[in-house]
């Protein structure tokens, strides 16, 4: 019997409800954006006001949402004198246009347009905040690859890249306007496999048909295409080779199929993090680029497939106007 996505939904707040502590480990996203982790291990969800207040307040490209918990713990254990630390992990070009850019507002609250960290896959958004004057180093801390989400057991036999061109494939992407994983490399991969214009029909959309029937873009793929993959809404989407590995390991009933190089984007995927000259604590957004070239650091990204930076990317280098 097939169960809808609302379904789903219902059950999930309805144990939510029952058990609050069901929803902080179901809940891949959903009100997890933004979390504030606190020394003693406690993690609040959703307090957005905590932007403005926290002893380290950090921004991040949304596809690492699953490392921070371990991440947070580690960073604070070394450094128990930073409290709170805010953590927003969504879409990077959303929280620059949006957030940093502009004054922003999640659930009707204002967000804090000053992070002491911002992080994204595409440096030229680093850039672009150089040019406003707002950040002058940065450094990249880690490395991720493209690979095709799938159903458990892979019952369209998909068996790579080329078969996106499929007519008889239902597909779940990232949207083009604020996921870097598909503006920068799933549709660069799509055009060097000449399947571009088939893929998306040339549109520039977000929570909609790209191609009606055939190709939704979502609004926050990590949450979005494994739902409707398990829901039979999709065959296959494109995602981070990280969030195959996170939701196979949550149990959740998908596989991934590898993407060969050079289309999978690994010798490109680079995060590129670096501090606001205008955030609050400077000296603590310092601390931690220095625990992020740790081999700790670097280890616990590399236990969820993330792909470890050279010693030379972690080192923080001047930043470079777009």
């Amino acid at each position: 019997m097939k169960i809808s996505s609302m379904t789903v939904f219902t059950l999930t707040a309805l144990c939510a409800l029952i058990n609050p502590a069901f929803a902080e480990e179901k809940d891949d996203g959903q009100g997890h954006d933004y979390r504030t982790f606190h020394v003693d291990g406690n993690i609040q969800y959703g307090k957005i006001g905590d932007s403005y207040t926290s002893d380290l307040v950090m921004y991040l490209a949304g596809n690492q949402f699953m490392v921070m918990a371990d991440l947070i713990k580690d960073f604070q254990s070394k450094n128990s004198d930073i409290k709170t630390v805010y953590v927003e992990t969504i879409p990077p070009g959303q929280i620059l246009k949006k957030q940093l850019l502009e004054q922003g507002e999640i659930e009707g609250q204002k967000t804090a347009m000053n992070p002491d960290l911002y992080a994204s896959v595409d440096v030229n958004h680093l850039k672009k905040l150089n040019s406003k004057g707002l950040m002058n180093e940065h450094m990249i801390y880690v490395h991720n690859k493209l690979e095709l989400m799938v159903a458990r057991g892979n019952p369209k036999n998909i068996k790579g890249a080329e078969d996106l061109g499929r007519d008889d494939l239902v597909q779940s992407h990232p949207n083009p306007l604020t996921e870097g994983i598909f503006k920068f490399y799933g549709s660069e991969m799509l055009k060097d496999l000449g399947l571009h214009d088939k893929v998306t029909g040339g549109q520039q959309c977000k929570s909609c048909w790209a191609v009606p029937g055939k190709t939704w873009f979502t609004s926050r793929h990590h949450r979005e295409t494994p739902q409707r993959i398990e829901d039979g809404e999709a065959d296959v989407g494109i995602v981070w080779t990280t969030e195959v590995a996170h939701a196979k390991n949550e149990g959740r009933a998908v596989d991934g199929v590898a993407i060969a190089a050079p289309y999978n984007k690994q010798e490109k995927v680079a995060y590129a993090i670096g501090p606001m000259t205008n955030g609050r604590n400077k000296d603590n957004a310092q601390r931690f680029l220095k625990y992020l070239a740790t081999k700790e650091a670097q280890n616990i990204y590399a236990s969820y497939s993330f792909i470890p930076a050279t010693d030379e990317e972690l080192t923080i280098k001047p930043l470079a106007a777009k």
